[in-house]
Protein backbone atom coordinates (compact mmCIF):
# COMPACT_ATOMS: atom_id res chain seq x y z
CA UNK A 1 0.00 0.00 0.00
CA UNK A 2 1.79 3.20 -1.10
CA UNK A 3 1.76 5.94 1.78
CA UNK A 4 0.82 9.79 1.25
CA UNK A 5 3.10 12.12 3.18
CA UNK A 6 1.30 15.59 3.21
CA UNK A 7 3.07 18.84 3.81
CA UNK A 8 2.29 20.07 7.60
CA UNK A 9 1.57 23.54 7.29
CA UNK A 10 3.57 24.55 10.44
CA UNK A 11 6.64 23.47 8.15
CA UNK A 12 5.63 25.34 5.28
CA UNK A 13 5.33 28.28 7.67
CA UNK A 14 8.56 27.91 9.33
CA UNK A 15 9.85 28.84 5.25
CA UNK A 16 7.42 31.63 4.57
CA UNK A 17 10.16 34.45 5.15
CA UNK A 18 12.77 32.60 2.78
CA UNK A 19 10.67 31.72 0.22
CA UNK A 20 9.05 35.34 0.01
CA UNK A 21 12.65 36.61 0.18
CA UNK A 22 13.58 34.49 -2.77
CA UNK A 23 10.08 35.79 -4.57
CA UNK A 24 10.67 39.31 -3.86
CA UNK A 25 14.35 39.16 -5.22
CA UNK A 26 12.96 37.46 -9.04
CA UNK A 27 9.70 39.71 -9.08
CA UNK A 28 10.82 42.91 -7.43
CA UNK A 29 7.12 43.65 -6.07
CA UNK A 30 5.78 42.62 -2.57
CA UNK A 31 2.65 41.86 -4.02
CA UNK A 32 3.60 39.40 -6.36
CA UNK A 33 5.61 37.74 -4.03
CA UNK A 34 2.75 37.02 -1.65
CA UNK A 35 0.88 35.97 -4.28
CA UNK A 36 3.67 33.57 -5.58
CA UNK A 37 4.06 32.06 -1.61
CA UNK A 38 0.44 31.69 -1.82
CA UNK A 39 0.96 29.66 -4.81
CA UNK A 40 3.33 27.52 -3.64
CA UNK A 41 1.58 26.77 -0.78
CA UNK A 42 -0.85 25.46 -3.09
CA UNK A 43 1.29 23.36 -4.86
CA UNK A 44 3.11 22.07 -2.15
CA UNK A 45 -0.28 21.13 -0.27
CA UNK A 46 -0.98 18.85 -3.01
CA UNK A 47 2.52 17.26 -2.79
CA UNK A 48 3.48 14.26 -1.86
CA UNK A 49 6.76 14.89 0.40
CA UNK A 50 7.39 11.37 1.31
CA UNK A 51 10.70 11.47 -0.66
CA UNK A 52 11.60 14.75 -0.22
CA UNK A 53 14.93 14.75 2.06
CA UNK A 54 15.65 18.69 2.09
CA UNK A 55 12.30 20.52 2.42
CA UNK A 56 13.41 23.89 2.35
CA UNK A 57 15.64 23.34 -0.81
CA UNK A 58 12.41 21.63 -2.48
CA UNK A 59 10.15 24.78 -1.28
CA UNK A 60 12.31 26.87 -3.01
CA UNK A 61 12.54 25.49 -6.27
CA UNK A 62 8.69 25.31 -6.24
CA UNK A 63 8.64 28.93 -5.52
CA UNK A 64 11.76 29.45 -8.27
CA UNK A 65 9.23 27.67 -10.99
CA UNK A 66 6.08 29.70 -10.00
CA UNK A 67 8.28 33.52 -10.28
CA UNK A 68 9.74 32.41 -13.46
CA UNK A 69 6.30 31.09 -14.84
CA UNK A 70 4.93 34.43 -13.55
CA UNK A 71 7.56 36.58 -15.13
CA UNK A 72 7.19 34.85 -18.42
CA UNK A 73 3.35 35.66 -18.50
CA UNK A 74 4.04 39.53 -18.13
CA UNK A 75 2.49 41.62 -20.33
CA UNK A 76 3.89 45.26 -20.63
CA UNK A 77 2.76 47.37 -17.47
CA UNK A 78 0.97 49.95 -18.70
CA UNK A 79 2.41 53.47 -17.80
CA UNK A 80 1.12 55.15 -14.95
CA UNK A 81 1.67 59.31 -14.56
CA UNK A 82 4.56 59.36 -12.05
CA UNK A 83 3.20 61.07 -9.33
CA UNK A 84 0.08 59.07 -8.78
CA UNK A 85 2.37 55.64 -8.09
CA UNK A 86 4.56 57.32 -5.56
CA UNK A 87 3.13 60.65 -4.42
CA UNK A 88 0.99 59.93 -1.55
CA UNK A 89 2.38 57.18 0.84
CA UNK A 90 -0.84 56.30 1.88
CA UNK A 91 -2.63 55.60 -1.13
CA UNK A 92 -1.53 52.04 -1.86
CA UNK A 93 0.23 50.43 -5.21
CA UNK A 94 -1.20 49.03 -8.24
CA UNK A 95 0.55 46.18 -7.26
CA UNK A 96 -0.52 45.58 -3.66
CA UNK A 97 1.25 44.98 -0.84
CA UNK A 98 2.21 47.38 2.15
CA UNK A 99 4.03 51.19 0.74
CA UNK A 100 5.91 51.19 3.89
CA UNK A 101 6.89 47.73 4.48
CA UNK A 102 7.77 47.56 0.40
CA UNK A 103 10.09 50.62 0.77
CA UNK A 104 11.79 49.03 3.48
CA UNK A 105 12.38 45.82 1.35
CA UNK A 106 13.40 47.95 -1.01
CA UNK A 107 16.21 49.38 0.81
CA UNK A 108 17.23 45.68 2.47
CA UNK A 109 17.57 44.66 -1.09
CA UNK A 110 18.74 47.97 -2.89
CA UNK A 111 17.14 49.64 -5.19
CA UNK A 112 19.82 49.33 -7.83
CA UNK A 113 19.87 45.32 -8.01
CA UNK A 114 16.55 45.37 -8.13
CA UNK A 115 16.45 47.93 -11.28
CA UNK A 116 19.24 45.42 -13.23
CA UNK A 117 17.37 42.55 -12.18
CA UNK A 118 14.18 43.63 -13.58
CA UNK A 119 16.14 44.47 -16.80
CA UNK A 120 17.40 40.36 -17.24
CA UNK A 121 15.57 37.76 -18.69
CA UNK A 122 13.94 35.33 -16.85
CA UNK A 123 15.92 32.70 -17.14
CA UNK A 124 18.96 34.97 -16.34
CA UNK A 125 17.38 36.42 -13.10
CA UNK A 126 16.39 33.20 -12.01
CA UNK A 127 19.92 31.46 -12.28
CA UNK A 128 21.32 34.62 -10.72
CA UNK A 129 19.04 34.92 -8.21
CA UNK A 130 18.76 31.36 -7.06
CA UNK A 131 22.53 30.46 -7.44
CA UNK A 132 24.25 33.93 -6.03
CA UNK A 133 21.81 35.11 -3.45
CA UNK A 134 20.75 32.05 -2.81
CA UNK A 135 23.73 29.14 -3.03
CA UNK A 136 21.05 26.74 -5.39
CA UNK A 137 23.32 24.73 -7.11
CA UNK A 138 23.49 25.19 -11.14
CA UNK A 139 22.43 21.44 -10.98
CA UNK A 140 19.02 22.54 -9.10
CA UNK A 141 18.65 25.19 -11.45
CA UNK A 142 19.18 23.68 -15.11
CA UNK A 143 15.89 21.90 -15.45
CA UNK A 144 13.67 24.65 -14.17
CA UNK A 145 14.59 26.35 -17.12
CA UNK A 146 15.24 23.65 -19.60
CA UNK A 147 18.76 24.20 -19.95
CA UNK A 148 21.70 22.09 -19.40
CA UNK A 149 23.98 23.29 -15.76
CA UNK A 150 27.20 25.02 -18.31
CA UNK A 151 24.59 26.92 -19.67
CA UNK A 152 22.54 27.87 -16.85
CA UNK A 153 26.69 28.70 -15.51
CA UNK A 154 26.70 30.96 -18.08
CA UNK A 155 23.03 32.92 -18.17
CA UNK A 156 24.46 33.79 -14.10
CA UNK A 157 27.83 34.77 -15.50
CA UNK A 158 25.88 37.36 -17.81
CA UNK A 159 23.67 38.60 -15.13
CA UNK A 160 26.64 39.34 -13.16
CA UNK A 161 28.37 40.87 -15.42
CA UNK A 162 25.64 43.33 -15.56
CA UNK A 163 24.90 43.51 -12.01
CA UNK A 164 28.67 44.52 -11.47
CA UNK A 165 28.25 47.00 -14.52
CA UNK A 166 31.69 48.42 -16.94
CA UNK A 167 34.97 49.89 -16.28
CA UNK A 168 34.83 51.70 -12.45
CA UNK A 169 35.57 55.28 -11.80
CA UNK A 170 38.69 56.41 -10.33
CA UNK A 171 38.00 55.66 -6.31
CA UNK A 172 38.08 58.73 -4.59
CA UNK A 173 36.16 59.95 -7.26
CA UNK A 174 33.63 56.80 -6.80
CA UNK A 175 34.04 58.09 -3.25
CA UNK A 176 32.73 61.35 -3.31
CA UNK A 177 30.30 60.66 -5.73
CA UNK A 178 28.66 58.35 -3.26
CA UNK A 179 28.98 60.50 0.01
CA UNK A 180 27.19 63.40 -2.06
CA UNK A 181 24.18 61.23 -3.14
CA UNK A 182 23.95 59.81 0.24
CA UNK A 183 23.83 62.70 1.67
CA UNK A 184 21.12 64.51 -0.66
CA UNK A 185 18.92 61.11 -0.06
CA UNK A 186 19.35 61.42 3.30
CA UNK A 187 18.57 65.33 3.69
CA UNK A 188 15.38 64.55 1.32
CA UNK A 189 13.94 61.73 3.19
CA UNK A 190 14.15 63.43 6.37
CA UNK A 191 12.83 66.82 5.27
CA UNK A 192 16.06 68.06 6.37
CA UNK A 193 16.08 71.68 4.29
CA UNK A 194 19.56 73.13 5.78
CA UNK A 195 21.43 69.92 5.03
CA UNK A 196 20.70 69.88 1.77
CA UNK A 197 21.42 73.36 0.87
CA UNK A 198 24.63 72.74 2.41
CA UNK A 199 25.37 70.40 -0.56
CA UNK A 200 24.23 72.86 -3.51
CA UNK A 201 26.18 75.19 -5.07
CA UNK A 202 24.73 78.87 -4.94
CA UNK A 203 24.08 78.74 -8.70
CA UNK A 204 23.44 75.25 -8.93
CA UNK A 205 21.08 74.19 -12.10
CA UNK A 206 18.18 71.70 -11.89
CA UNK A 207 16.73 70.26 -15.09
CA UNK A 208 13.71 67.84 -15.33
CA UNK A 209 12.24 66.63 -18.50
CA UNK A 210 8.56 66.87 -19.57
CA UNK A 211 7.74 63.27 -18.34
CA UNK A 212 9.28 64.33 -14.52
CA UNK A 213 6.85 66.98 -14.14
CA UNK A 214 3.50 67.43 -16.90
CA UNK A 215 4.78 70.12 -18.56
CA UNK A 216 5.01 71.10 -22.21
CA UNK A 217 8.98 71.60 -21.85
CA UNK A 218 10.83 70.66 -19.93
CA UNK A 219 11.57 72.68 -16.61
CA UNK A 220 14.62 74.14 -15.60
CA UNK A 221 15.21 75.48 -11.97
CA UNK A 222 18.57 77.99 -10.60
CA UNK A 223 19.55 78.76 -7.35
CA UNK A 224 20.26 76.58 -4.51
CA UNK A 225 17.15 77.63 -2.52
CA UNK A 226 15.22 76.95 -4.69
CA UNK A 227 16.08 73.46 -6.03
CA UNK A 228 16.41 72.89 -2.66
CA UNK A 229 12.51 73.61 -2.34
CA UNK A 230 11.99 71.29 -5.23
CA UNK A 231 13.58 68.62 -3.47
CA UNK A 232 11.76 68.98 -0.16
CA UNK A 233 8.37 69.00 -2.09
CA UNK A 234 9.37 65.91 -3.72
CA UNK A 235 9.87 64.07 -0.41
CA UNK A 236 7.02 61.01 -1.07
CA UNK A 237 9.29 60.27 -4.38
CA UNK A 238 12.55 59.23 -2.02
CA UNK A 239 11.22 56.16 -0.31
CA UNK A 240 11.66 54.09 -3.59
CA UNK A 241 14.78 55.73 -4.15
CA UNK A 242 18.23 54.43 -3.69
CA UNK A 243 21.75 54.53 -4.66
CA UNK A 244 22.91 53.46 -7.82
CA UNK A 245 25.77 53.62 -11.00
CA UNK A 246 23.85 55.22 -13.97
CA UNK A 247 26.51 55.07 -16.39
CA UNK A 248 29.47 54.65 -15.00
CA UNK A 249 28.79 57.25 -11.78
CA UNK A 250 26.66 57.79 -8.45
CA UNK A 251 23.53 59.14 -8.45
CA UNK A 252 19.80 57.80 -7.75
CA UNK A 253 17.43 55.59 -8.77
CA UNK A 254 13.82 55.50 -7.75
CA UNK A 255 12.04 52.20 -8.68
CA UNK A 256 8.59 51.31 -7.29
CA UNK A 257 8.40 47.63 -7.55
CA UNK A 258 11.47 47.18 -8.80
CA UNK A 259 11.01 49.56 -12.05
CA UNK A 260 13.22 51.78 -13.22
CA UNK A 261 10.94 55.39 -13.08
CA UNK A 262 13.51 58.18 -12.50
CA UNK A 263 16.58 59.06 -12.35
CA UNK A 264 18.86 61.96 -10.88
CA UNK A 265 22.43 62.56 -12.40
CA UNK A 266 24.67 64.73 -10.22
CA UNK A 267 27.84 67.09 -11.41
CA UNK A 268 30.11 68.01 -8.88
CA UNK A 269 32.39 71.14 -8.84
CA UNK A 270 34.67 71.59 -5.40
CA UNK A 271 32.53 69.07 -3.67
CA UNK A 272 29.54 70.98 -4.55
CA UNK A 273 26.71 70.03 -6.50
CA UNK A 274 26.43 72.18 -9.62
CA UNK A 275 23.68 70.52 -11.88
CA UNK A 276 21.02 67.99 -11.39
CA UNK A 277 19.26 66.25 -14.31
CA UNK A 278 16.10 64.62 -13.24
CA UNK A 279 15.31 62.00 -15.69
CA UNK A 280 12.13 60.15 -16.55
CA UNK A 281 11.83 59.60 -20.13
CA UNK A 282 11.45 56.18 -20.57
CA UNK A 283 13.78 56.24 -23.78
CA UNK A 284 16.50 57.78 -21.73
CA UNK A 285 16.46 55.59 -18.61
CA UNK A 286 16.38 52.58 -21.05
CA UNK A 287 19.90 53.77 -22.74
CA UNK A 288 21.43 54.04 -19.13
CA UNK A 289 23.21 51.02 -18.09
CA UNK A 290 22.36 50.38 -14.00
CA UNK A 291 24.61 48.86 -11.83
CA UNK A 292 24.70 48.13 -8.25
CA UNK A 293 27.90 49.94 -6.52
CA UNK A 294 31.28 48.37 -5.63
CA UNK A 295 30.15 46.11 -3.01
CA UNK A 296 34.36 46.18 -1.26
CA UNK A 297 34.61 48.39 1.64
CA UNK A 298 33.63 51.97 1.80
CA UNK A 299 31.95 51.68 -1.04
CA UNK A 300 29.80 48.37 -0.47
CA UNK A 301 25.82 50.03 -1.21
CA UNK A 302 22.49 48.78 -2.66
CA UNK A 303 22.23 45.12 -1.58
CA UNK A 304 21.67 43.72 1.66
CA UNK A 305 24.59 41.62 3.25
CA UNK A 306 23.66 38.18 1.61
CA UNK A 307 23.07 40.19 -1.75
CA UNK A 308 26.21 41.64 -1.28
CA UNK A 309 28.45 38.81 -0.56
CA UNK A 310 26.56 36.44 -3.49
CA UNK A 311 26.98 39.58 -5.90
CA UNK A 312 30.66 40.33 -5.03
CA UNK A 313 30.97 36.52 -5.75
CA UNK A 314 33.20 35.27 -8.68
CA UNK A 315 32.16 33.40 -11.39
Amino acid sequence: MTTYTALPPERFEADRPHLRAVAYRMLGSLGEAEDAVQETWLRAARADVGDVDNLSGWLTTVVGRVCLNMLRSRRTRPEVPLDARVSEPAAGTAEGGDPEEEALLADSVGVALLVVLDRLAPAERLAFVLHDLFAVPFDTIAPMIERTPATTRQLASRARRRVRGGAPAAVADRARQRRVADAFLAATRGGDFEALLALLHPDVVLTADRFVVPTPEPVTVGGARAVAEGAMAATGRARFTGLALLDGRVGLAMAPHGRLRLVLLFTLAEGAVTRIDVVADRERLDGIEVAVLDTVGAEAVGAGPADTAAVSAED
